[in-house]
């Protein structure tokens, strides 16, 4: 890819920080992983006390995105599994990490977990992003 996708209106639900309501992650990258944490309030959540299972879902999306964007590829998310493995309480924070598992020909396969403070695991996730002509 020569060129990266842009997000002209900085708008991104999960990174940027001029949308009013978005999640405003941000990210560190430490050899071949990209990092984020995040800490739900009581507007995240699902069942009473718990972040919601979608927004966890979006956060695991967003940083195995970036972990491709920091390498300037421009990709977008063709298939994603998610695995719940333990609640996540509100206030909780959470730290996500991803890492690319394969680079195939017309695929990059990425995982990611969302860890609780304990080091616990919240979920896991394995997806394929698609390259992105531009």
């Amino acid at each position: 890819m020569s060129k990266l996708l842009k997000d002209s209106n900085h708008m991104c639900f999960a990174c940027s920080p001029k949308n009013p309501i978005g999640l405003k992650l941000v990210f560190e990258h430490e050899g071949d992983i990209c990092r984020a944490s995040f800490i739900a309030g009581p507007e995240h959540q699902g069942w009473n006390g718990v972040m919601h299972g979608g927004l966890l879902t979006t956060i695991l999306d967003e940083v195995m995105a970036q972990w491709l964007w920091s390498r300037e590829l421009s990709a977008m998310t063709a298939e994603m599994t998610t695995r719940f493995v333990n609640p996540v309480p509100i206030g909780a924070k959470l730290t996500i990490e991803s890492r690319l598992v394969a680079n195939k020909r017309r695929l990059f396969l990425m995982e990611a977990d969302a860890l609780l403070p304990d080091g616990s695991v919240a979920a896991k996730a394995t997806a394929k992003f698609m390259p992105v002509k531009v």
